[in-house]
């Protein structure tokens, strides 16, 4: 490893372990507000004690609020235009995973709670790397804001806005979702779509009179095949029927079903062409009715030369502690970071800690990555000018 620059900040993994131990003891899944906002409660607190100015946005549709966080003038060298930082609070996980299924515990370099890979260490490594610098006296060069969603993990439909009107203001976008595969960021992302169709038929007795109904079931079982081969790995396409529901008993022809579509794709080209095409979607059988629901929940994420730059900077950085950066050159996964890359902001995702298992019962990040990645994230934010 190379001599560490004199300026480099004194990282302390074991205390920026303790700072995201105490985030993960507190259980916050998606769809409860009142355990979200007591998250919500413990950053605003803490960002508080830095000298932040906080706008707190309530929470609406039975989701969480939102936290904005900002540096104040006197903390950065520059004006206008500044760093955004993002990161969600919310979890997969169900109240009680945490005396159960997944016990806080670190075995080995493995360290183990619900959300902390997906992404509790990265939004509290952003907090812990703006905390450094403020200990020694630093300013950064620009103006950094910080912006805590509350429902992520379910597509930010109540904050997708506010992300993208924060976008507009800032020069960089910074996303703290895990790390990953070691030593590599995310510089680009498949777009994700959803869709639901729902079939209606008639409904007859199973036995006597077969011939009289129209099965629901029996048309979304063709729409569904129909879906299925949409699927090209070729073009980075998938269509995954993820959930179905229909009938109202065995002995009944069923006159409704209904199914979920999760949609994949890597340019807003395919994009415009699947949406299209799902929304145009007819009857293959007579006498049924088929209505289409959805869009693009979240726009393709592309590296383009923005993009390029700001990894550079990253890799750069990197090479300051003697370790080597790279990137995902496209996930499958979605992000608030797609909101923000889709409107032309210089994006890079993937800055939380490495690890495995985002929302499995074996989840875990890896300890010896919290010293990297936090002097990565400090970095950026002392240089981005």
């Amino acid at each position: 490893m190379a001599e560490p620059l004199k300026n480099e900040p004194k990282i302390d993994p074991k205390e920026v372990l303790e700072g995201i131990v105490e985030w993960i003891n507190i259980e916050s899944p998606s769809h409860d507000a009142k355990a979200v906002n007591v998250m919500v409660d413990k950053v605003e607190g803490q960002f508080r004690d830095l000298g932040l100015k906080l706008e707190r946005i309530p929470g609406r549709d039975g989701f969480g609020d939102i936290l904005e966080c900002r540096t104040a003038p006197e903390m950065s060298l520059g004006e206008g235009k500044g760093i955004l930082v993002l990161a969600h609070l919310d979890t997969v996980h169900p109240i009680g995973m945490i005396e159960k299924d997944l016990k806080v515990r670190q075995e080995g370099d493995s360290v183990f709670g619900p959300g902390i890979y997906d992404m509790k260490a990265g939004g509290y490594i952003a907090y812990y790397a703006l905390r450094h610098l403020i200990r020694q006296g630093k300013k950064t060069k620009l103006p950094v804001t910080f912006l805590f969603i509350p429902e992520e993990e379910v597509g930010s439909p109540t904050s997708r806005a506010r992300i993208e009107e924060a976008a507009r203001g800032h020069k960089y976008a910074l996303v703290m979702e895990p790390g990953r595969d070691g030593d590599r960021v995310v510089t680009s992302r498949k777009g994700v779509g959803r869709f639901t169709l729902t079939v209606k038929g008639s409904a007859s007795h199973a036995g006597v009179r077969h011939e009289d109904g129209r099965s629901a079931i029996h048309e979304m079982a063709k729409q569904i095949m129909r879906i299925e081969a949409k699927t090209d790995y070729a073009r980075g396409v998938t269509c995954n029927v993820g959930l179905i529901k229909g009938g109202s008993g065995v002995n009944v022809v069923p006159a409704e079903c209904r199914i979920e579509v999760d949609l994949r794709v890597p340019t807003p080209q395919l994009a415009e062409e699947l949406t299209h095409w799902f929304l145009n979607l007819e009857p293959i059988g007579k006498d049924v009715t088929l209505t289409v629901e959805g869009e693009m929940n979240r726009p393709p994420y592309q590296k383009d030369a923005g993009i390029a730059a700001l990894f550079e900077k990253a890799q750069a950085i990197y090479r300051e502690i003697g370790k080597e950066l790279n990137d995902v050159p496209l996930t499958g996964g979605g992000s608030d970071g797609n909101f923000t890359a889709a409107l032309g902001i210089p994006t890079l995702d993937g800055l939380g800690a490495d690890g495995k298992g985002a929302h499995a019962a074996y989840e875990q990040i890896y300890y010896s990555s919290l010293m990297p990645r936090t002097y990565l994230c400090a970095r950026l934010l002392e240089t981005l000018e």
